[in-house]
């Protein structure tokens, strides 16, 4: 304890740069919260009926006001500012995410366990939706890998139920945007977010070994996965790996030839820049390039009677999907010849059973990722948690029918945008279009591609996903935040992701609440001008039920080790609940019962009323004249 002459406390609960100041008599001893509570006229009472009236035309006229409209429907913004100078940017930024999107569509869907047209189902409606309710212009809607693994995770590789999950996450990420519940992302911290990722790039590689190394594999978690390929490499096939080894050194390669510049960052020459450009362009649209190249390769090996020399996609429906709703349920699916039931049939209520906490955790996700990719690109402007929500949820219902995978905005596609030049969301338009074009008229040549070819354009997306790097800056900044990113990290490569995510923000919770029952309380010993000695006792934060046994034990303590008066500061207390009051009622009468006077400094009114609930002896002062005034009344005479 250290010991100081008291000049003197300033009211900084109350002032302190505060736009709004409490009238609080001073120089006076303040004995009841009423005295402070505001009592506001009254007029004449509504009716049930006309109140009910009253709300509803209150809400009506919010829900369609200009402002409300605006924010709701972005296109009212942006589209009337929109210049012919925006045109090309707009036009160049689709269609590279295009040439990205399609290769890695087909890719996220096998990770779903899906065929592959699901993945381009995905890529067209809720990108054309976006362009009149999306909040940001680097957002591109699409499945990405970890919307797909979850997926898999969840939906266990069934279209029908990867379909409900679509819908049914597309309608909690609507309520969870009108009931504005966006804060929930901030449970998920930087560790577990970062462990959580990496988790995902780790189970995303061992998932594509089955078609990198042309084995069988079996399994949903990590060490399953791995368990079945030590099983069956035996079985490996060496051209697949071959062609996927090639596959991944081009990738990486042309994923570095992207960021090459020739010449000075200022004042290139035209050859310069044109070769930069050319160098970006390649660059960029290397999944495309890899593609076309293999499918090509397989397309002859098949004219050559070579077709069983790797694995490829297969057919690919030709055409868009037709337009209907999810599917609610389930039919039986019963082998005609033998009679076998080869899928039981499940009622809607089964299916939401099965999906499960999947509901909750892949909304939850999907609005870290697009948060990912807007806060990225906004250059310093405020972003609009709710709106993404709301833009999501939409995208994701209209997905649903027709039949495309779960999509949001991904953080790869977002860094190709912003880099080609995107000025408005009109560049999903472009992008919307060339998948359809895709559908209508390039299935056919998907069925050459090697899925090697496929696995390796995963591989070398994910393999940069391992956040590595937050565990040397976490260290000397705070270990103990890598206690809930390492949780978060094991858990999701042992249990399914839903519940691995689950265990990492759970974690976290546990170390923000230990934090609340031990706050921090400042002791130290002072004098009052006529040097009066007492205790001040500063508690650093709020005072809620699981921090008020220990704070009574530690007030009590030092209660009892002097026979001093007591006064706590109570500045930075600025809520309280009924168990708080309650153990400050009884640490009151201790107090009493001693003898030993204590005093209440700084109590918030609001705090005071709450406190008095349930003991109306609570001395509560604002004054630091008034405060020694009394302690030399309480103090012995000498």
């Amino acid at each position: 304890m250290s010991q100081r002459a008291d000049s003197g406390h300033t009211n900084s609960g109350f002032n302190g740069g505060s736009e709004v100041s409490l009238d609080i008599p001073t120089n006076t001893l303040y004995h009841t919260s009423r005295d402070c509570i505001v009592q506001e006229e009254q007029g004449p009472k509504e009716s049930c009926l006309e109140g009910t009236q009253s709300c509803c035309s209150s809400l009506w006229s919010n829900i369609f006001r200009k402002k409300t409209l605006y924010k709701r429907f972005p296109i009212l913004v942006w589209l009337p500012q929109y210049k012919k100078d925006y045109i090309f940017g707009d036009i160049v930024a689709g269609i590279s995410v295009a040439l990205t999107v399609i290769p890695q569509a087909l890719a996220y869907a096998g990770i779903a366990g899906l065929d592959l047209q699901y993945g381009l189902y995905a890529c067209f409606l809720g990108c054309f939706i976006y362009i009149f309710i999306g909040s940001s212009k680097d957002v591109p809607i699409g499945p990405t890998a970890i919307s797909a693994l979850l997926s898999f995770q969840i939906a266990g590789g069934s279209w029908q139920m990867a379909t409900l999950l679509t819908f049914l996450t597309g309608l909690i990420e609507i309520l969870m945007g009108v009931f504005r519940l966006g804060f929930l992302i901030d449970f998920v911290s930087g560790p577990v977010g970062a462990g959580f990722t990496s988790a995902v790039s780790l189970i995303i590689f061992s998932s594509q070994m089955k078609d990198f190394l042309g084995i069988k594999t079996s399994g949903n978690t990590f060490l399953q996965v791995w368990i079945s390929i030590v099983n069956d490499i035996h079985n490996i096939s060496w051209p697949d790996f071959i062609l996927g080894i090639v596959c991944i050194t081009l990738l990486l390669s042309l994923r570095a030839l992207a960021s090459c510049s020739l010449g000075p960052k200022e004042g290139k020459t035209t050859t310069q820049k044109l070769l930069t450009g050319i160098f970006w362009t390649i660059g960029t649209a290397r999944n495309a390039l890899l593609v076309c190249g293999t499918a090509g390769l397989g397309y002859w090996f098949f004219v050559n009677g070579k077709e069983n020399l790797v694995k490829t996609v297969g057919f690919v429906p030709k055409g868009l999907p037709s337009f209907q709703p999810p599917p609610f349920h389930m039919d039986a699916v019963v082998n005609e010849t033998t009679g076998e039931v080869l899928q039981e049939g499940q009622s809607f209520w089964d299916m939401v059973s099965t999906l499960g906490s999947g509901l909750i955790v892949v909304p939850l996700i999907a609005l870290l990722e697009t948060m990912a990719v807007v806060q990225a690109f906004a250059d310093g402007k405020p972003t609009d948690a709710t709106q993404e929500l709301i833009a999501s949820g939409v995208c994701n219902v209209a997905n649903s029918f027709v039949q495309g995978l779960r999509s949001n905005g991904g953080i790869a596609r977002g860094a190709i945008l912003n880099a080609s030049g995107v000025r408005t969301q009109l560049s999903n338009l472009y992008t919307s279009v060339i998948v359809i074009i895709a559908l209508l008229y390039l299935t056919p040549c998907f069925y050459y591609i090697p899925k090697a070819a496929l696995a390796s354009i995963i591989i070398a997306a994910v393999i940069f996903m391992v956040q590595y790097r937050v565990i040397k800056p976490m260290w000397h900044s705070k270990k103990t935040d890598l206690i809930p990113g390492l949780g978060a990290f094991f858990a999701c490569l042992v249990l399914p992701l839903q519940l691995g995510i689950l265990v990492g923000i759970g974690i976290n919770v546990v170390f923000i609440l230990y934090q609340a029952a031990r706050p921090k309380l400042s002791i130290e010993t002072l004098a009052t001008t006529t040097g009066l000695k007492y205790l001040m006792l500063t508690p650093d934060r709020c005072l809620i039920f699981p921090s008020m046994e220990f704070v009574r034990k530690v007030i009590n303590k030092q209660g009892q080790k002097s026979t001093l008066p007591v006064v706590i500061d109570c500045t930075h207390i600025y809520g309280a609940d009924f168990t708080a009051a309650k153990v400050i009622s009884t640490m009151v009468m201790d107090f009493k019962l001693r003898e030993q006077p204590l005093f209440f400094y700084n109590l918030q009114p609001r705090v005071a009323q709450v406190f008095e609930g349930l003991n109306k002896d609570l001395v509560v002062i604002y004054d630091i004249s008034t405060l020694h005034a009394k302690l030399a009344e309480k103090s012995p005479p000498i």
